[in-house]
């Protein structure tokens, strides 16, 4: 019997509350309703945490984590995926019940930070490490659901660790009028990332689309490129 379980879990995060950091957090979060609570535990501890039950923790008891209405535990659920995830002893049938439980509970993987923290190895490394189409990034970039949309540019993140950029550009482009601030954001983030890896392929994809990016999302891109360079993009 595994005795690293969810409600073990909640109870040593409890444990660890504060009532600081939950005004904090839930400033934040702007949590306010009762699927979106928060108890108060910074995010280190959070971290820490996931990371010490993610070495007996079974898939059931990952469920029952995401179901909790509590933003930390449901970090401290991505997270211990996450974590579980890294060693190379993870067999690939391990790793598939994973990258299906993110895919299948997106409902609950409801804010930027929780994709962020679990994308580029749950479901990114998983495509990239076996060689799987990656079509399903594709299909999430069309969904009507932000966090999905957010989770087809973030988990190409293992693909630029990779030195493979078409996926990013080619979902970026999907991307490219999004609404969502937090989707613009992810798209800046990682063209700027796979930039880093070949900035002559994001010269020719400024070139390109420059005219047609969100200010916002073009100054993230452009972060890393001198001032004439951006001046030039930007009056494009």
């Amino acid at each position: 019997m595994a005795k690293h379980t969810a409600v073990k879990f909640i109870e040593e995060l409890i444990s660890l509350q504060s009532e600081k950091e939950r005004e904090k957090i839930s400033r934040y979060f702007k949590a306010d309703d009762d699927e979106n609570k928060v108890i108060g535990v910074r995010m280190k501890h959070t971290f820490g945490l996931a990371k010490k039950f993610s070495n007996d923790m079974p898939l059931h008891e990952i469920k029952k984590l995401l179901d909790s209405p509590y933003y930390e535990v449901r970090m401290g659920a991505v997270s211990v995926m996450d974590f579980q995830v890294r060693p190379k002893s993870a067999s690939e049938e391990f790793r598939r019940a994973r990258y299906d439980l993110y895919l299948n509970r997106h409902d609950r993987i409801n804010n930027w930070d929780f994709v962020d923290r679990a994308a580029p190895r749950v479901i990114g490394s998983y495509l990239y490490d076996y060689k799987l189409p990656r079509d399903i990034l594709y299909d999430h970039a069309g969904s009507d659901n932000p966090w999905e949309r957010r989770t087809a540019i973030v988990s190409t993140a293992w693909f630029i660790k990779k030195g493979e950029l078409e996926d990013t550009y080619n979902i970026t482009e999907l991307l490219l009028n999004d609404e969502h601030e937090y989707v613009q954001k992810a798209v800046g983030t990682w063209v700027r990332h796979a930039g880093k890896t070949d900035e002559g392929r994001l010269l020719d994809f400024l070139e390109k689309h420059a005219a047609k990016i969100q200010p916002t999302t073009l100054t993230i891109m452009m972060e890393k490129l001198d001032k004439k360079q951006k001046d030039y993009f930007r009056n494009k």
